[in-house]
């Protein structure tokens, strides 16, 4: 943008923000619900779905009880899918079956769709050089969701939305997401920070999990236990229920009958906002300010004392925030932290990372008092999984800007089982209503149109 056209613009904002600011008053007089939830936070229903739910209240006696969150894919709690999963090995393949099938893959189906993504993943001919390598930036996100949209080009039935198609193309895409993602980040360290390039083409034989650290390492090695721990935080990130931001933008666009390739760009750009995806980056910067301004990280008191200066938004961003905590839809426990926190726990110890564990536990017992007695919040504060994700991605050497591409290469899986729900379903086109409060500047004649 041109010195020019932004000074324009800057000496325009004031009236945008005049012209276009509606009042909260305005919101409860129509009795509209911002963000599409109600006054107590809960999400107002626009749909059905058979592929997840999301609980954090108990609702069975008539009252509205708050309640350690459970989160189900397809009839299955994500603590049972997470053990069984981890104790038999590829855990990001079992559980992608069953998202966008409906039912658990037995041995050799499993098999068989490791061997159908294995040979998906691969990119068109001189797609890293002539897409990927092209401009790469710092927003990884934005060069994967480039790359998809420049893969309908070499797709003869981009348009195509038939069910069998759109299968198709979800895996490929869900082939393809960790190398959109580690190339993205090796054109950009190369180009932009001065860094070696490497280009590792995937292993058949590795997991998914296992795969993305081959392809983002020097050597391309990894331990047991990385591998493991990734491949929870894929199982963890895949799915989150239809009414989640991204997940919601993939079916508003799926509605419209638009290409797989547009509705899957359209989710990566929700995805990306710090308020979605984006949140772990929030808690790693916080986290980087508490090491630097709390100088003894055992001392809970000082702890405490610096928190309450960041609630009253004396510290840090200023926002009033203590990020990784509470969560829009649970109240007493986030599920997928309760999961997260025993593999947090072992590849802490494995990296010799106790020190900080401790401190990130001693901000888990007290943030939420500190919360609750400061806010007044009624449902409940606790961490959420964005609190211990961004210190795992860190132990495994997993540059910040790869973060939320993470997010994206679980989520794409849950992102393509709802467009083929939605496609399935063939229902109408998802258009909420916006009330107009426009004040009219003119009378205009109302004019009766007769035969």
């Amino acid at each position: 943008m041109t010195k020019q056209i932004y000074d324009y613009a800057l000496e325009k904002e004031p009236m945008c923000i005049a012209n276009d600011t509606i009042t909260d008053d305005l919101f409860k007089k129509y009795e509209v619900n911002r963000g599409l939830r109600d006054i107590n936070g809960k999400g107002i229903l626009t749909g059905l779905t058979n592929i997840s739910e999301v609980l954090s209240f108990d609702d069975s006696t008539g009252k509205h009880i708050p309640m350690d969150g459970q989160l189900w894919y397809r009839g299955y709690t994500i603590e049972s899918l997470v053990k069984e999963c981890t104790s038999l090995g590829f855990g990001f393949e079992r559980t992608a079956y069953l998202l966008m099938f409906g039912k658990k893959p037995s041995e050799e189906e499993l098999q068989e769709f490791v061997s159908v993504l294995a040979k998906a993943r691969t990119l068109p001919r001189n797609f890293t050089r002539d897409v990927i390598m092209k401009a790469p930036g710092k927003d990884i996100m934005n060069s994967m969701t480039r790359s998809i949209l420049t893969l309908a080009s070499y797709d003869k039935d981009a348009l195509n939305t038939d069910i069998p198609n759109v299968i198709s193309q979800s895996l490929k895409l869900t082939a393809v997401f960790p190398m959109l993602a580690a190339y993205s980040y090796h054109a950009y360290n190369h180009y932009e920070n001065l860094g070696s390039m490497y280009i590792h083409r995937p292993d058949p034989k590795r997991s998914t999990a296992g795969n993305f650290l081959h392809m983002l390492r020097p050597d391309g090695k990894y331990t047991k236990i990385e591998e493991n721990v990734l491949d929870v935080a894929l199982m963890l990130h895949m799915e989150h229920g239809g009414g989640n931001n991204s997940t919601f933008t993939t079916r508003v666009v799926t509605s419209s009958g638009s290409d797989t390739y547009s509705a899957i760009a359209a989710a990566m750009s929700s995805l990306k906002g710090p308020r979605h995806g984006g949140a772990n980056l929030k808690v790693m910067d916080m986290m980087d300010d508490i090491r630097v301004n709390v100088k003894d990280w055992a001392d809970e008191e000082e702890v405490e004392n610096y928190l309450s200066k960041m609630l009253n938004g004396e510290v840090f961003d200023k926002t009033g925030l203590i990020y990784g905590m509470g969560h829009a839809v649970y109240s007493i426990s986030d599920p997928r932290e309760r999961v997260f926190k025993s593999y947090v726990e072992e590849l802490a110890v494995a990296k010799k990372k106790e020190k900080e564990l401790a401190l990130y536990e001693s901000i888990e017992k007290i943030a939420p008092k500190l919360i609750a007695k400061k806010r007044h919040i009624y449902k409940g504060v606790s961490p959420n999984v964005d609190f211990y994700s961004g210190f795992v991605y860190t132990m495994l050497n997993i540059p910040r800007e790869l973060y939320t591409p993470l997010f994206a290469i679980a989520r794409i899986v849950g992102w393509s089982a709802h467009r083929i729900e939605e496609i399935v379903g063939a229902g109408k086109i998802i258009r909420p209503a916006y009330m107009s409060v426009m004040e009219e500047l003119e009378s205009v004649e109302r004019i009766t149109y007769e035969d």
